[in-house]
């Protein structure tokens, strides 16, 4: 049996409550008392258990989820898991919530995560394009001992917090790889649309798509990343303006996780099925393009999977355990209208 409090008390010859100070960091306790602690540590080996103590000590567990304002169908997704999830651990003493805020501003992110006080919360996922401003308060989040996760988009540089998500990197080399496959034949261009490439997520897709492009099908060309900053109006100018002055487009790569509003914009102007159309996230709009082949694949990722992830990761964190590598592992998924 695996050595108790109790254990370790006896065998330190001190009280459960000197025990627990000691455990804890919590003042009040004599120099000799926590040596014998220590002691009595290695020569039985009691393993800490946070999670029982605050189990013990009906702790909650405090987590939020920070998310942009704006978004489609997939933040609508990610919002009901994060409800789901509420739900779902509500009994295991953890409170989750969301706020929602608008991500082009990244001084008011950094100045709402200055506001997060340890006393408060226990640990924030951020789901945030890369800026200095928000990647600073992020950092100075975890220095106040606010456990932080990096949620599908991450910042650059910062390598103290955790990120959950999928490889983005490997995501457009994927991209790449399906749309030089589908295009063997004779040049061609490609069409990239983004809604914003200050995300660290679409930087990352698009340098995996251009090494997969460049080095491996120098016959296709891939063209400057259009931003549809989720825009529906921006999209159909910027959209039809490109396709009208290139008509040698045969392939479009949506690296966002929002395909409605590009996809709908390229319907608009020409009919989607004599194109190549790979898109990311799987969404209502996206699978029913999907099966009426108006796109040809999605690469997706689990956004549950994803919160489910954050949330784990987060609480491991806190009772000072190592996160499970492969479970919080979120997998690439490629979905054909023959699989989804």
């Amino acid at each position: 049996m695996r050595p108790t409090a109790k254990d370790l008390a006896e065998a330190a010859g001190v009280s459960l409550a000197t025990v627990d100070r000691v455990l804890n960091d919590r003042p009040n306790v004599s120099e000799k008392a926590a040596r014998r602690v220590n002691e009595a540590i290695e020569r039985i080996g009691f393993v800490r258990n946070p999670a029982a103590m605050n189990l013990a000590r009906n702790r909650i567990y405090r987590f939020r989820f920070v998310l942009p304002l704006s978004g489609d169908q997939y933040l609508r997704q990610i919002l009901q898991e994060v409800a789901d999830a509420r739900e779902a651990l509500r009994a295991d003493l953890t409170d989750i919530d969301s706020v929602q805020m608008p991500m082009s501003d990244p001084h008011a992110v950094a100045n709402y995560l200055a506001g997060l006080a340890a006393d408060d919360i226990d640990g924030v996922a951020v789901m945030a394009p890369e800026s200095p401003q928000v990647r600073d308060a992020m950092a100075r989040l975890i220095e106040r001992g606010i456990k932080v996760v990096q949620f599908l988009s991450g910042q650059e540089k910062l390598p103290a917090a955790d990120f959950v998500g999928v490889n983005n990197f490997a995501a457009g080399a994927t991209a790449g790889k399906i749309i030089g496959r589908f295009l063997e034949r004779g040049p061609a261009k490609i069409m990239v649309v983004a809604e914003t490439m200050m995300a660290q997520d679409s930087i990352e897709r698009r340098l995996g798509f251009d090494r997969i492009i460049n080095g491996q099908f120098p016959h296709l060309t891939s063209l400057p990343s259009l931003e549809t900053y989720g825009d529906e109006r921006r999209a159909g100018l910027v959209i039809a303006r490109m396709l009208e002055h290139n008509p040698e487009i045969k392939a479009v790569y949506v690296l966002s996780s929002e395909a409605r509003v590009p996809v709908s914009a390229i319907e608009a102007a020409v009919d989607t099925r004599a194109l190549t159309v790979v898109v990311h996230e799987r969404t209502p709009f996206s699978e029913d393009a999907l099966r009426d082949e108006r796109i040809d694949v999605i690469i997706a990722q689990n956004p549950g999977h994803a919160v489910r992830s954050a949330v784990r990761i987060m609480r491991a964190r806190l009772e000072q355990r190592e996160p499970i590598a492969s479970q919080e592992k979120i997998r690439i998924e490629v979905l054909l209208g023959e699989n989804i």
